[in-house]
């Protein structure tokens, strides 16, 4: 519990913990478990001095969320004898180390983040990346909440480093840390920006798809949207239209809810909870995003404790969530974190929000994802899929998938038989595969004479 001090005692408890990265980083023993970051709040400084230590330390064990960084420990240590790097949801750099054997996946229900630190995983020493500290003695964790808490809260040691880079994002809860808390502190020695997330390109399916989610939406309707272009595309034409007093509680903030915002659209006068505030758990995008998010009130920072409970998600009425996937197959089962055996990102928190988008009067889970996808051979495969290969990893249920919109329409899971499943899939898939995927739903028995395939 945060202590009240005066402006002197404060000054005095900075000096007294402040200290180098190289000091820092000596309270890592080897055997360790070490809290990094989260997306683009990593810490840069105390990761360096960590990697200084490559020949005094074994089996450092290393946990970090969408790391946005090739991490200095990880280039000091190519063979993975002295630090092994663990993500709990999959970025394109942690990717890239898994497919080289450098990164290991935490599988991870994102809303159970606090019960999972409490009572399964160690944490020795955290680093936090902060802003610097306030008059009250605070230090603010920016743009990424996530599960940083419970980190935290179960963490021997806290070692923040101090980025003056890093906008100050106000709560919500467990926004801040405060010195009383803190075991050391490392200022930056370059205040580094914080990673801009690169634009993703936009095709015309992705506009397509887009066009059928505005099709379905309302006013007042509360929005979470996912990574990728096809949401951003929705963002922007949310941004252009008429609609009014629409909401947000999300998962990732991104630069599109900025222009929602800006435009008008977006005043969360309508929401349950959280009436007028943008919650979220983690932002990445621009700098347009960091810099609307600075000391602005209509952003509230939430642990995914919050955000992401589906019985919290279900208090707001109309929940529209927004997410891509890689594959569905003719069950309406999801595939969006692995395509066989190449593992590429993580379950985050689309069944949460797709879960609680069912427990949302009026809500709406849509899994969208375009009808055919280009190979790397040149060949052009369907993404509604007979049967998945093996080695995918299933993210959403079949169980708990709501809506799946491809270019060609919109295809309700709730309350459908497998046949009606079947039918409804393959009459959204392109049609160069409905023919074969019919053959496929009659050989699975989830196909029956009274069938009927819309036309193209």
């Amino acid at each position: 519990m945060a202590v009240v001090l005066s402006q002197n005692l404060l000054l005095d408890q900075y000096k007294e913990k402040l200290v180098s990265a190289d000091e820092a980083v000596k309270n890592v023993k080897s055997g360790d478990w070490v809290q990094y970051g989260e997306f683009v709040m990593q810490p840069k400084d105390l990761d360096a001095a960590l990697a200084r230590r490559i020949n005094e330390l074994e089996d450092v064990k290393i946990r970090t969320v969408t790391i946005s960084m090739l991490p200095e420990v990880v280039k000091a240590d190519p063979d993975r004898k002295h630090f092994i790097l663990n993500d709990w949801h999959y970025s394109g750099v942690s990717r890239a180390l898994h497919e080289k054997g450098l990164c290991s996946y935490i599988p991870l229900t994102y809303h159970e983040g606090a019960k999972l630190y409490e009572e399964f995983c160690d944490v020795d020493v955290a680093f936090v990346p902060v802003t610097p500290m306030d008059d009250n003695g605070y230090f603010n964790i920016g743009t990424s909440n996530s599960i940083g808490s419970y980190a935290r809260a179960k963490a021997k040691k806290v070692i923040v480093e101090v980025n003056k880079s890093v906008p100050r994002c106000l709560g919500g809860n467990s926004e801040s840390v405060h010195i009383s808390e803190v075991d050391y502190i490392v200022e930056s020695s370059t205040n580094p920006k914080l990673y801009n997330l690169p634009e993703a390109p936009v095709n015309e399916t992705d506009r397509k798809i887009a066009g059928i989610v505005m099709s379905l939406m309302e006013d007042g309707a509360c929005l979470q949207l996912g990574i990728g272009a096809m949401p951003n595309v929705v963002g922007s034409l949310i941004a252009d239209s008429d609609l009014k007093d629409l909401g947000v509680h999300t998962e990732m903030l991104v630069d599109s809810f900025v222009d929602m915002h800006e435009s008008g659209r977006v005043n969360g006068q309508r929401k349950q909870i959280d009436k007028g505030k943008m919650a979220y758990t983690f932002a990445m995008g621009t700098d347009k995003l960091y810099n609307f998010m600075d000391n602005n009130p209509v952003c509230a920072s939430y642990p995914v404790g919050y955000t992401n409970d589906p019985f919290v998600i279900g208090q707001n009425d109309n929940v529209f969530a927004i997410n891509n996937a890689l594959e569905v197959d003719l069950y309406g089962q999801v595939a969006s974190e692995a395509a066989g055996p190449r593992h590429i990102s993580g379950t985050g928190g689309q069944f949460d929000f797709i879960f609680g988008a069912f427990r949302s009067k009026g809500g709406k889970g849509l899994i969208c994802l375009s009808s055919t996808v280009k190979l790397k051979n040149g060949e052009i495969a369907s993404r509604i899929k007979a049967s998945f290969a093996p080695k995918t990893i299933i993210t959403v249920p079949r169980s708990i998938n709501y809506y799946v919109i491809t270019e060609f329409g919109v295809a309700l899971m709730k309350g459908r038989t497998t046949w009606q499943r079947a039918e409804a899939l393959i009459n959204i898939a392109h049609p160069d595969f409905r023919d074969e995927l019919i053959k496929e739903a009659e050989s699975a028995k989830i196909w029956v004479k009274t069938n009927k395939q819309d036309d193209a």
